[in-house]
Parts: structure tokens; sequence; C-alpha cells
């Protein structure tokens, strides 16, 4: 026994000898530096259209027997009046219960037998019918969604559930400050457009009927607004027929609504008062370039280093140096012809003013100093290693194909996309952000206890404040 113990001293002694050992060891160590990113490699595309105007994508892909169908609308919240907020997402559910020779179980029912769902989601530019199953069932498939896309039931009886859905949910949008921000943010930036109504009302929701969804419906879906887009392994000819003879007899239906908004850059302070609140959630940000504008790539690589990245400036900067916030971010958020530049934090309630200065302070700090070499390589890597990955899944790769399409930015986006990420100089991130990220002229809402913050953000009332 006493020889036992003596052997079980040893080994932990050697066991620890070990781990420190191996510890000092990977300490001296530096792993070896990662590859660039390949190119995108698109496969295959088959195109075509049918004689009513609606569009097809095939793109065969992968080798998982699963296909995904998404049928792409463009209707959506652009479509809305004022005192249609949230129309089209409630039209989107009530496409969920039914259709006129199908119920909702019998939709839901058919679509688990081929080993998927379907799924209905209105945005600011269209509305997605989606179905991802086993590659066997691609034309059954097609039929469903044909049916579900040409022939919804809008069934009454299922306006009350839904219309006490939507209240609830608004009530929990109204209670959370980053909602709150965000809404506040796009009625500075599109005060007289639909992209500027984020919340919805509950005398509005009141005022749906399956006869306003009908009428919705009616007036904005239609085989001249849609793309069909199918990506994974799937027998193309069989799929091509299958649609062919599911969405020839569709409505030609309206041309899409082309309504552009017209924004403008200027210092604004809006402040949305949450007494007693220990954070304040931060927006800062103004219009910027669309994806149709040359500079556009050079711009997302600058927004990536400025702050769209865990490892980008401002978060290097508010979160782990001075710990004024746990997760801020910056972002290009794009709808058609239209975009803006935004950095999104909560921060705590007494740096709040401080926050601005050094997100101001490294915009500056961009615009006067172009970024090292080194900097920069590891912001395209990241970005051009994303791009890759985000593509190598179906609905991944159909996303990109829907917002090159709806962009009008051609057939070779994909493919020459990591180059052109990879062409940007330290000089023309530099130039982007002098040219775009105009900092007095920057729209900033917080959301926040107003008494506690007033002092801190007084100087940021002044279109001539900025960081140092």
């Amino acid at each position: 026994m006493k020889n036992l113990k003596k052997t079980l001293i040893a080994v932990a002694f050697l066991t620890m000898a070990c781990g420190l050992s191996f510890a000092q060891s990977a300490e001296k160590q530096t792993p070896p530096a990662g590859s660039a990113p390949k190119p995108f490699k698109l496969p295959k595309v088959e195109k075509f259209s049918l004689p009513n105007g609606l569009q097809v994508t095939l793109v065969p892909f992968g080798s998982i027997p699963k296909v995904m169908i998404d049928v792409t609308v463009r209707a959506g919240n652009l479509n809305e009046s004022a005192s249609q907020v949230w129309l089209a997402d409630f039209t989107g559910e009530l496409m969920k219960e039914g259709t006129s020779s199908r119920t909702s179980e019998q939709v839901a029912q058919q679509a688990a037998g081929m080993g998927g769902a379907v799924s209905v989601a209105a945005g600011p530019d269209v509305t997605q019918i989606s179905g991802d199953v086993l590659s066997e069932f691609a034309p059954q498939m097609a039929q469903l969604l044909a049916d579900v896309v040409q022939h919804p039931l809008l069934p009454e009886s299922a306006v009350t559930r839904l219309k006490q859905d939507f209240h609830r949910q608004l009530s929990v949008q109204k209670s959370q400050p980053q909602t709150l921000a965000r809404e506040r943010f796009y009625q500075a930036l599109y005060p007289d457009h639909p992209y500027g109504r984020i919340l919805s009302s509950d005398s509005i929701i009141n005022s749906f009927t399956a006869e306003t969804a009908k009428k919705f419906y009616d007036d904005n879906f239609g085989a001249a607004r849609t793309h069909i887009y199918v990506a994974g392994k799937f027998d193309p000819a069989a799929v091509k027929a299958a649609i062919t003879q599911a969405f020839s007899s569709w409505k030609h239906g309206s041309e899409p609504l082309i309504q552009v908004p017209t924004t403008a850059a200027k210092r604004e302070l809006d402040v949305v008062d949450r007494p007693g609140a220990a954070q304040s959630t931060v927006y800062v940000g103004l219009p910027t370039i669309d994806p149709s504008n040359s500079d556009f790539i050079q711009l997302q690589v600058m927004n990536t280093l400025l702050g769209g990245s865990f490892g980008s400036r401002i978060t290097a900067n508010i979160r782990e140096q001075k710990g004024y916030t746990y997760s801020p971010s910056s972002q290009i958020s794009v709808r058609y012809r239209d975009a803006f530049w935004a950095e999104v934090a909560d921060v705590t309630t007494a740096v709040t003013g401080p926050s601005l200065k050094e997100i101001l302070y490294e915009i500056d700090r961009l615009q006067k100093t172009a970024p090292s070499d080194t900097e920069l390589t590891g912001v395209k890597n990241y970005l051009g290693g994303l791009f890759v990955i985000q593509n190598s899944s179906r609905a991944g790769l159909i996303g990109r194909l829907q917002f090159s399409d709806l962009h009008k930015l051609g057939d070779d986006y994909l493919e020459t996309y990591v180059q052109k990420v990879f062409s940007v100089t330290p000089e023309q991130v530099q130039q982007m952000a002098s040219k775009y990220i105009l900092s007095d002229k920057l729209t900033i809402v917080l959301v926040g206890d107003k008494a506690k913050i007033a002092d801190q953000i007084a100087p940021y009332q002044n279109s001539n404040a900025g960081g140092n």
C-alpha cells in the first residue's frame, strides 16, 4: 500500500512536470501562418425564364443528397403604406395556413415526408418561400411551393391568432433598447420612406384582415416579380420540367416597385430616455453607397477593419482595452439601391460619452493614417475566407445569388469577389474612411438614462465635435 502511494505521487509529479514543460513549449511556439483563401469557384449555373416573366437559376452543388428551392418574390415591407406596417409579414404568415387544395397540416406533412419544411419570410425588398429537402423529392417540392405561392388560402380563421402573435411580438420589441435605437436611427435616415418604418402599432395590427392580406398579395405577387433559385444535388432536367409545369400558368402581375429613398447625411443627436437603465444602446452612422457602386468592396474592407469584425479597431478599443462594452460591431446594411454604415454597441451608462469619443477617434485615426500592410492583410484574409465559407452551404449560395441579382452586380460577382478584396490597398482603405464616414454628419441615436448621460453627450450636439 505504501509503495502504491509512492507510485501515485511520482506519477502526479511527472504529470505536472510534463504539463509545465508542454505549456512552456506552447508559449514559445508561433502557429504557422494561414494561407490566403482561395478564390470562390461557382458551380456551373443554368438560367432560364418562362413566358410569364418568371426567372429561374439552377446550381448543381455539393455531394450531400439535399436540395434547396427558394422562390424569391420582389415584394416586402417596401410595398407597405404608412398604415400597413408589417402587412407584408402578416401576409407571409397567412400564406403558411394552407392553399386552395391543401390544408396547412397537409402542406407540413408533405414537406416533412420529403425530409424538410416550407418556410415563408418577408423582408424589406423580398419575400422568400422556400424548402430544403432530400434530393429525390426536388420536383415534388417545386410543385408544393408552386401551390403555396400561387394559391394561398389566406383564411379568415387564422387571422385572430396571428394578430395576437403580432401584438405579442410588438410588445416584446418595444421593450428592447436595441430595437428602439434601431427604430429611431432608421426614422432619422428614412423619415418618409417604408425603409424607416421598423415597428408597427397595435392599431395597425388590429386593422389587418384576410381581405387586406389578399389585396396585398394580389397587388404584389406575380411571375414578373419572381426568381426561383435551386441549389444542391438534383436532376436539372427533372427540376426544370417540374418548375415549368407548375409555374407557367401563373399570372404575369406587375413589375417590381422601384422606390429608392433620398437620403442625406447630417449630424443629429437623438436620445430615447430609459430612466434607470444600466446601459446605453448606441447607434452611430450615416447613409452610404450601395453595392452597385464600384467603391463598395473597398468600403466593405474598410468597415471590417474599422468595426466590422471581432479583431477590428473599434472593438479592440472600447471592448478589449477599455471594457466599455461586450460586443460592439459596425455594419453596412443594404437594401435595393440603398445602404448605410453604422456602429452599434451597448455600453455602460457611465461611459456613454467616452464610448462616443473613442468611436469618433478611431474613425479620425483611420482617415489620417493608412493601416499597415500587416493589419490589412489579416482583414483581407478574414473577409475573403468568410466569403468562401458563406458560400459553402445551399442557403448561403442562394443568398449570394439573390444579392447579386437584386443589385444587378453581374454574373462574375461571386467569382471575382475574393480577388477584388485582396486587391484593396492601405491607401484605398484610408480613402474610403475619408470619403464616406463623415464624422461631422453622423447621426447618433442613444437609448439610455437621459439624466445620467446628458452631460456626457452634450459635446456631440455640435456637428463639429469629433474624436481626438
